[in-house]
């Protein structure tokens, strides 16, 4: 059984970092698509960064200030997040496996984590 477990998140001022991990288990996910989304309240999840044949991709609304990175060895897929602002507040989900392609998606993922909130103080 596939699982994505995330973790890292927090509550953090404005201008701070925070670096959130999220574990696979059940299957090797090396050659697949990983990426974060993000969803606030009242808000559609939302595309944030994703990992796919070794180039990544951003949204405009993160791009600079995060990072998306995997280790392969260790099956997981982090999110440094720096610079932080109050409109970052969300639920952040790690999601995997995009069998079409279209990385920006959401409903093309096959497998989603729980979820971690991350919350930004003005």
């Amino acid at each position: 059984q596939v699982q994505l477990v995330e973790s890292g998140g927090g509550l953090v001022q404005t201008g701070g970092s925070l670096r959130l991990s999220c574990a696979a288990s059940g299957r090797t996910f090396s050659s697949y698509v990983m990426a974060w989304f993000r969803q606030a309240p009242g808000k559609e999840r939302e595309f944030v960064a994703a990992w796919s044949g070794g180039r990544t991709y951003y949204a405009d609304s993160v791009k600079g200030r995060f990072t998306i990175s995997r280790d392969n060895a260790k099956n997981t897929v982090s999110l440094q997040m720096n610079n932080l602002r109050p409109e970052d507040t969300a639920v952040y989900y790690c999601a995997a496996e995009n069998p079409s392609g279209r990385i920006y998606q959401r409903n093309d993922y096959n497998y989603w984590g729980q979820g971690t909130q991350v919350t930004v103080s003005s």
